[in-house]
């Protein structure tokens, strides 16, 4: 039976508690830990967790004595290195919401703690275990469409003015940064899953069109150049109506996308195109031929973390994968922020490495005027994917 601590029991800590006891024959809630211990405890009594020990902060839970094989770290961004490496220290296996850390100075320092304290970091990246995610994976490495030449990447939301309010978002400093870092980090981590590799370049323009109490962006655009001459552009937003998310991949030989859409076609002897209705057929076979997964999204991740726990394997989702989340979206800022193209990788001497220079070089847009500790409604919308 795997003990589970949830640190951080905000908004997205009910997916998390959601899902563990969707395995309740496999693991435990046993602790429940947020700076406002009311939230604690108002999780612990909304879900029934009669046996979970209520704190006040992680440090309280460490020295406890409660006995505890995996958390949870639910907590804003700007927390997630130090609480992280603190419960690796303690020798507990880590699953630390997305983003992994606010820079690459501290997703090292996470990195390390993992290593020399033999545990499991795993990162919160659930969207890639939807079966259209997966299965798009899985039909892009078939190279039954051909080579990736252009994808286009939409994270696409919609968020009110009162969002920012809360006392944590809308600073560069505890958020870490706009919908670039918060928002679209899911479809940047499967991007960089599908390509299996980083770009070698990267050009952003960052804005604030619609949050004036938040310092960061609320709109991003950002062009990618891979090694090989391919692009993809990434939208960051959580100014469009309607909002949806999606990923385009136009390869050589089709077009093939989540959520999941092909069209082929081939050449007339004047250049034009002609549908391919052949080369359709066979792709979508060929998706559907995919085993779908058990669970899916949160279910699915917490699954995998669960079985790497028990088994002392590696999951799905590393720490090794959020950094490079975290590297892509780092140059998306530096790119923003200096307004020039960035090459990738980022080096330990860039300014950008550390979250110091982060802050340092950051484009402040507003200014944050209004915190407040608690907005009125705990209900939270995931997308469409």
């Amino acid at each position: 039976m795997v003990k589970i601590a949830i640190v951080g029991c905000g908004n997205i800590s009910g997916a998390h508690i959601g899902s563990y006891l969707k395995f309740a024959k496999r693991c435990k809630i046993v602790a429940l830990v947020d700076i406002f211990p009311e939230k604690a405890q108002a999780a612990k009594e909304k879900y029934g967790l009669t046996d979970a020990a209520v704190f006040a902060s992680h440090e309280e839970m460490l020295a406890s004595g409660v006995e505890i094989d995996l958390v949870s770290n639910c907590t804003p961004p700007y927390v997630h290195a130090e609480i992280s490496i603190n419960c690796m220290n303690a020798k507990l296996n880590v699953l630390v919401e997305k983003p992994m850390a606010t820079c690459l100075a501290e997703c090292d320092a996470m990195l390390e703690a993992e290593r020399k304290n033999g545990v499991i970091l795993s990162c919160g990246a659930q969207n890639r275990f939807l079966n259209m995610i997966s299965k798009l994976k899985m039909l892009a490495d078939s190279g039954v469409a051909g080579a990736v030449r252009c994808a286009h990447v939409d994270s696409l939301w919609w968020r009110g003015h009162c969002y920012y309010d809360l006392w944590w978002r809308g600073t560069w400093e505890k958020e870490g940064g706009g919908p670039t870092l918060n928002h679209a980090v899911h479809q940047i981590d499967m991007i960089n899953w599908i390509q299996d590799e980083l770009p070698a370049e990267v050009t952003a323009v960052l804005t604030n069109v619609m949050h004036d109490n938040s310092e960061c962006e609320d709109l991003s655009f950002a062009i990618l150049k891979y090694a090989n001459g391919a692009l993809a552009n990434v939208t960051s937003s959580v100014v469009h109506h309607g909002g949806t998310q999606s990923i385009v991949l136009q390869c050589e030989n089709a077009k093939i996308a989540a959520p999941f859409s092909v069209a082929a076609e081939k050449s007339k002897p004047n250049g034009f195109g002609d549908p391919n209705p052949e080369l359709e057929r066979e792709i979508t076979d060929k998706y559907n031929s995919f085993a779908s997964r058990e669970y899916e999204g949160f279910e699915g991740e917490i699954d995998d973390v669960l079985r790497a726990v028990e088994t002392s394997s590696r999951p799905l989702i590393s720490g090794d994968d959020g950094r490079k989340t975290v590297e892509l979206i780092t140059a998306i800022y530096k790119s923003g922020c200096l307004k020039q193209t960035v090459s990738l990788p980022l080096l330990k001497s860039d300014e950008f490495y550390t979250f110091e220079g982060i802050l340092k070089n950051a484009t402040r847009f507003n200014k944050k005027t209004k915190s407040t500790e608690v907005l009125g409604d705990n209900e939270i919308t995931l997308g469409n994917y």
